[in-house]
């Protein structure tokens, strides 16, 4: 009995997989290449052959890498899957493995996972389009930015919020101290991850980033320039070799300086003067290990 087997791929988001990918008793392999995406039947000449090779009754396996690679959608695998079946061919799934036959709640689970594949290439599809056409990827603008004709534009309103972020980290060095200023300043509270991202986000910086990892460069215009990106690249990487505490401290000393005589880590310690309304700061070891501990260092100086 022959086993043949069916391949789907577009060009844009993919090159066609080795030939040893099917199997040694794989006689056949039918390809059909993406391109209009208004795709009716007679779009895919190779499945058609396919299925009209399998009339012959000689058929015994029909091998796809996924389901979602039969059709364009749910609606159109199904009479796909129907014919096959009916011809007592298998369908088998490199990634999914055997049709599921007679089992309903088997059957609905495949039909949501065509579903749910066939979304995700959609989205890729759709990423991969702009890519070429140097356009935004599909989805919301981000913060500071509208989604224009063919490009981002400057949000009035927000572009000055994430400038002015931009600003305060390049200042102090501080994420957690730039996060705290928005939500002081503008009332824009975000989290401490979400500024991470905006700082280095090519976005940002002129920059396109698609779904693959590719970057399209100056695209639109930027909110952080080349040498402020530069700048703020030096301080992440910086940050990075500290303790994630010590890199956002309000402190720029905590955890940085030791005692010259014991060795221990200097912490910050305020210390109040209710009656003058007064705070202090000093330098204090942490662990010191002498019997008479290390003095207090005035902060300040």
């Amino acid at each position: 009995m022959t086993v043949f087997a069916y391949l789907y791929t577009h060009p844009l988001l993919e090159s066609a997989p080795p030939d040893d990918l099917w199997g040694a008793e794989v006689v056949r392999v039918y390809r059909d290449f993406g391109g209009d995406e208004s795709q009716s039947g007679q779009s895919r000449p190779q499945l058609q052959q396919l299925l009209q090779d399998c009339a012959g009754g000689t058929v015994a396996e029909v091998r796809v890498r996924r389901w979602a690679e039969l059709g364009n959608s749910p609606d159109a695998i199904a009479p796909i899957v129907t014919q096959l079946q009916e011809q007592g061919i298998q369908l088998t799934s490199l990634a999914e493995g055997p049709f599921p036959e007679g089992d309903v709640v088997a059957v609905v689970a495949a039909t949501a996972a065509i579903a749910q594949q066939q979304r995700r290439d959609s989205l890729r599809l759709g990423h991969a389009r702009n890519r070429v056409k140097a356009q935004p990827p599909p989805g919301r603008a981000p913060y500071g930015y509208r989604r224009g004709k063919d490009r981002y534009t400057l949000d009035r309103a927000a572009a000055p919020v994430v400038k002015d972020f931009f600003e305060q980290f390049l200042l102090f060095g501080s994420l957690r101290g730039a996060v705290r200023y928005l939500a002081k300043t503008y009332g824009k509270r975000i989290s401490a991850s979400t500024g991470q991202r905006w700082l280095s986000h090519p976005v940002y910086r002129g920059d396109l980033l698609y779904q693959d990892g590719r970057v399209v460069r100056d695209t639109h215009t930027p909110i952080l320039g080349r040498d402020e990106a530069a700048q703020v690249d030096r301080l992440l990487r910086r940050n990075r070799r500290l303790p994630p505490r010590t890199a956002s401290a309000q402190r720029s000393l905590a955890g940085l300086v030791q005692c010259q005589e014991c060795g221990s880590t200097l912490r910050v310690a305020p210390v109040s003067r209710p009656r003058r309304d007064q705070t202090y700061l000093y330098l204090r070891p942490s662990a010191c290990p002498r019997a008479k501990p290390c003095g207090a260092i005035p902060y300040d100086a």
